[in-house]
């Protein structure tokens, strides 16, 4: 993975933070920056010893949405740039847990991310706004991963008006999982960090995988899948290791002292 200024990212303690770096611009994507966490993530995901990835801005804001003067899905230097949707399901379908960090104000497409993600820290001060309406377009490919989170009836308010809501009202719609005050929002994370690295990787993979596939079953057939699901993973290396580990009262192997 190489780094560039468009987004910055740093490695502690099996986890990396990824860092939107346009903070002139709101951290506004780009075609290259959504260019480049596409590749990104698609390298974090072979990287064994990454546990956990974060996405974060730099400076006031988290992301604004889109850059309406270069948006993503338009050309760079002459070739067609990564769809914005393809950066979203590379979220939900990573094996690493993904956790957004909030630092600041979300619109738009900045709201897509945050849906995408699977736990969301925001700090007290953060405001949130699906905005496209005021602009005359729709939030589209957004919608994908933020509706199942919202709901249609919340939807539908914020879609039609694209008024602001706070960081406690997007815990309220579901957005959000968590809001501490801003001199917190590391020490959150990295909590939520501690808790995942005690899950055995296979289960933490499986678990996010379980999320997103049992809703879109009947309930026979999810009982059914399920059970197979559950029986195969029983019988895996780890989860030996794992039942192990608790029946001598040790640490599991992939727990560092």
């Amino acid at each position: 993975m190489t780094e560039n200024s468009a987004i910055t990212f740093k490695f502690k303690n099996d986890a990396v933070w990824v860092t939107l770096n346009r903070p002139q611009n709101r951290n506004a994507l780009t075609a290259e920056l959504v260019n480049l966490l596409y590749e990104f993530l698609g390298s974090a995901e072979e990287d064994s010893s990454i546990r956990g990835i974060v996405i974060t801005g730099a400076g006031p804001a988290f992301c604004s949405g889109a850059d309406l003067k270069s948006p993503p899905g338009s050309t760079v230097d002459g070739s067609q740039s990564v769809p914005y949707g393809d950066v979203l399901k590379r979220i939900m379908d990573c094996s690493k847990p993904v956790i957004a960090a909030i630092n600041g104000s979300a619109a738009a497409g900045g709201l897509g991310l945050i849906g995408a993600a699977d736990i969301v820290i925001s700090v007290d001060d953060a405001h949130f706004s699906f905005r496209e309406v005021r602009v005359g377009v729709i939030p589209g490919v957004i919608a994908v991963v933020c509706l199942p989170k919202i709901g249609p009836h919340i939807a539908m308010k914020l879609f039609l008006t694209g008024e602001r809501f706070t960081s406690e009202q997007a815990v309220d719609y579901g957005l959000v999982h968590r809001v501490v005050p801003r001199e917190q929002l590391v020490s959150a994370v990295n909590s939520e960090l501690d808790a995942i690295k005690l899950g055995g990787p296979n289960a933490i993979k499986e678990c996010k995988r379980l999320v997103r596939q049992v809703p879109t079953w009947s309930r026979d057939e999810g009982l059914v899948e399920t059970q197979k699901w559950s029986t195969e993973i029983f019988q895996s290396d780890e989860a030996a290791e794992g039942i192990a580990a608790f029946i001598a009262k040790r640490n599991a192997s992939w727990i560092k002292d």
